[in-house]
């Protein structure tokens, strides 16, 4: 062996040593390379933070799907694309799932990709979607029923068909949303004549006790009387009170039927925490 060649294949195993190779890759900048405080961070494959529209082509099969995406000064996404996963985990009666992706480097501090525009991607299904929904990244769903094609209908959180709006558990369930109850919130009590609601609710606020009931704190819990109007979206919330009668709510809307709002009794105090200023003795002074 020359010595030159001798030389070359001694320094090319020091930067091995040393970089992790002896190849034109600069360290810190391949595929996988690991964060730095000053060097870039890798891209990685990530799913959009919202899908907002899609399209069915002529064939019913072409499906364009309209994504946020990361935007900057530099490039801050690249490869994205929609697959139909039913292939690989299994199809679900009445569905189709696609899952859409795009590499980013966005968490690197110095890429400047701090707003997001819409891009499309486009999918074609093996078969016509037909009457199945098309559930992209497992919590957006579209369907093409009743939907002013080609653009497909968004579903929204009481499902592709919600309830119509009248004096129904399922129209209170979405009045609960409306208003914004809590999670495990549930309806005490409602008033209604398919037009106006006034609808009582509570949810729990003591610790997670399991099945022990003995403890106050477990059972401890907070009342709410909000009242609606029916409108074309659903229950619409115009006032929330704790008073009863009619007093406060026809103050607010003169047209709210008496009837609905007569035999409402005051919500107790005791089920509304308060936080009174600290006594002047310096003693804690006691939630009421």
């Amino acid at each position: 062996m020359r010595p030159g060649r001798s030389l070359t294949a001694l320094l090319c195993a020091v930067a091995v040593l040393l970089l992790g190779g002896c190849g034109t890759v600069v360290a810190g900048q391949g595929k996988g390379a690991a964060p730095t405080e000053t060097g870039p961070v890798p891209w990685t494959d990530v799913s959009p933070s919202a899908v907002t529209g899609a399209r069915l082509a002529a064939d019913h099969r072409t499906l364009s799907l309209d994504t946020k995406v990361p935007i900057g000064p530099r490039p801050c996404y690249r490869d994205l694309k929609a697959v139909d996963t039913d292939a690989k985990y299994g199809a679900v009666p009445g569905a189709v799932h696609v899952q859409i992706t795009y590499s980013t480097a966005y968490g690197d501090r110095n890429s400047g990709c701090t707003k997001e525009k819409t891009a499309t991607t486009r999918l074609r299904l093996p078969e016509p979607l037909g009457e199945r929904k098309l559930v992209v990244d497992n919590s957006t769903v579209f369907t093409a029923e009743g939907a002013k094609l080609p653009a497909l209908r968004l579903c929204g959180e009481l499902g592709c068909n919600p309830p119509a709006t009248g004096c129904t558990p399922a129209s209170y369930d979405q009045a609960m949303i409306a208003v914004g109850a809590p999670m495990h919130s549930y309806p005490d009590a409602e008033h209604c004549d398919g037009k106006w609601l006034v609808l009582d609710f509570s949810w729990r606020t003591g610790p997670a006790c399991g099945d022990d009931t003995k403890d106050s704190a477990c059972t401890s819990r907070l009342g709410d009387r909000s009242f609606f109007r029916a409108e074309r979206s659903g229950w619409k919330p115009f006032f929330g009170t704790a008073t009863g009668g009619c007093t406060a709510v026809q103050h607010r809307e003169p047209d709210f039927p008496t009837a609905l709002c007569a035999s409402l009794a005051p919500l107790s105090a005791a089920l509304h925490p308060s936080y009174p200023p600290p006594s002047p003795s310096g003693s804690p002074a006691t939630a009421r």
